[in-house]
């Protein structure tokens, strides 16, 4: 009994640790999904904000790509097949959100490495099933800073390599210290959402990290 409660904790404190929960619970998720990323909120300005994230349990795929757009049509439809049921169990999985794109930072016409993930919702964060597709992989994300900078309309190269330049020109000047290898692209909306959009940028905090100056 005393294992078996232990056990239970241990559970337990996994599950709290993945901060994966209800869409309500954020004001940065919207309601197109039961659950979501939940984050701690570290400081936000003018510019940027600082977000911890903790880890969490995605599932991902690979793709080398010029542009942003052909990669992730290509990922996503290998990832819903997932979720739809093309896994080991044959389970039928909740979509979460964000989505998100990890990108290598390279010029916009040459050929990139983009990872897309999408989040496993918390009763498969301890336990996620197996992928069918061996272009598919379950991928633990570690407790993460990230610098963040948000945008509305669509997620697409032009629109993602035009912010996360910004965002890394404001980091830039407040001296903040980042990897600049690659940014996470975030999509929060399915692509079947028209208006009121929410994207964001990520770059990984190096160090500790810089608050950006307070808004006016």
């Amino acid at each position: 009994m005393v294992y078996i409660a232990g056990l239970l904790g241990f559970l337990l404190v996994l599950t709290v640790d993945a901060r994966v929960g209800s869409s309500s619970e954020s004001e940065v998720c919207g309601k197109e999904t039961k659950e979501c990323l939940l984050h701690t909120p570290l400081c936000q300005g003018k510019d940027y904000e600082v977000r911890l994230y903790d880890s969490t349990k995605w599932v991902s795929t690979d793709e080398t790509c010029v542009f942003m757009g052909w990669a992730t049509m290509k990922a996503f439809r290998r990832l819903f097949k997932y979720i739809t049921g093309a896994n080991a169990d044959g389970v039928k999985i909740d979509m979460t959100a964000p989505v998100v794109v990890k990108v290598e930072n390279k010029p916009l016409f040459e050929k990139k490495n983009f990872t897309m993930s999408f989040l496993l919702p918390s009763q498969f964060q301890l336990d996620p099933p197996e992928p069918t597709d061996d272009k598919l992989y379950i991928n633990t994300l570690p407790a993460t800073k990230v610098y963040v900078r948000s945008y509305g309309g669509w997620m697409m190269s032009g629109t993602d390599s035009a912010h996360a330049r910004t965002l890394r020109g404001k980091l830039d000047e407040a001296a903040a210290q980042y990897n600049s290898d690659f940014h996470y692209g975030v999509g929060y909306d399915s692509p079947w959402k028209m208006t009121n959009r929410r994207n964001e940028v990520w770059f990984v905090v190096q160090g500790e990290p810089v608050c950006p100056p307070a808004s006016p």
